[in-house]
């Protein structure tokens, strides 16, 4: 429990003392897009930092060094509210996340969201989600990576369970060619999403402090696969997560057997 509350209090906090921050990033951007873009990608990455090192989340990061130097589009599972946070902690370079569109509606956060390259998904709108997808297209020939999650919303399924993944997002990746980096993750959920609530019972949020797994595969080039898996892109992506979750929920168990 205090764990979540010093969470809270460190949120409330950041979006508050940001304000004068992203008025100062706004004069900045007028006179050096640039400088702004990486500031605000420092300032936010540090805020994660210090969220994850009040969780006390242990990582273990297997295959970050195959990431290329280049715009590419991440795709992942995705079990917590902290996959975001464990990814985007670690980009090096401009990254661009997909949100539900529901993430418009918080005030500060979104502000911060749209100077980080985010953009807005509205599943229930095919034009719009169009429109979502050729923005996400000119932010990778701009240089922009984009990280996606296929799912299209959180996986509550068990713990090496996954949603079919949607191909729509990975045409940004088979229409500029660039290359799509599989983010494999295990055991995110017990940081916080396994410890709420029950519907219907009374109860305090809680974190965990855990152990997660986060593993980089290596970079796929839609233009080298075959004909049949470039059509179903979604499938041979999920694919090759699921066999890497497979693989560290083992490397998971001795963590835990040896801690």
């Amino acid at each position: 429990m205090l764990r979540f509350t010093f969470l809270v209090i460190f949120l409330i906090s950041f979006l508050i003392l940001s304000i004068p921050v992203l008025l100062v990033e706004a004069i900045i951007g007028k006179f050096n897009r640039k400088a702004k873009d990486y500031s605000c990608l420092r300032i936010v990455q540090w805020g994660f930092r210090c969220i994850l090192w009040i969780t006390g989340v242990e990582t273990t990061v297997i295959g970050e060094e195959q990431v290329p130097d280049e715009p590419v589009l991440f795709v992942g599972n995705h079990r917590s509210y902290f996959d975001i946070l464990l990814t985007y902690s670690r980009c090096k370079r401009l990254t661009g996340y997909v949100a539900k569109k529901e993430m418009e509606r918080f005030p500060l956060l979104n502000n911060w969201m749209r100077n980080l390259y985010c953009l807005f998904l509205d599943r229930d709108n095919l034009k719009e989600g169009l429109k979502t997808i050729l923005t996400g297209i000119d932010y990778i020939k701009q240089g922009i990576s984009i990280c996606i999650f296929p799912e299209g919303t959180r996986n509550t399924g068990e713990e090496l369970s996954m949603l079919p993944f949607k191909d729509g997002a990975l045409k940004i990746a088979d229409k500029t060619g660039c290359a799509i980096v599989p983010i494999s993750m295990n055991n995110t959920a017990e940081i916080f999403e396994n410890h709420l609530p029950k519907k219907g019972t009374k109860g305090f949020p809680k974190i965990r402090k855990t152990h997660v797994i986060i593993e980089y595969g290596k970079p796929i080039y839609p233009h080298t696969l075959d004909r049949e898996e470039r059509k179903h892109l979604g499938a041979y992506c999920q694919n090759i997560i699921q066999e890497t979750i497979n693989k560290n929920a083992a490397l998971l168990e001795s963590v835990h057997e040896r801690g």
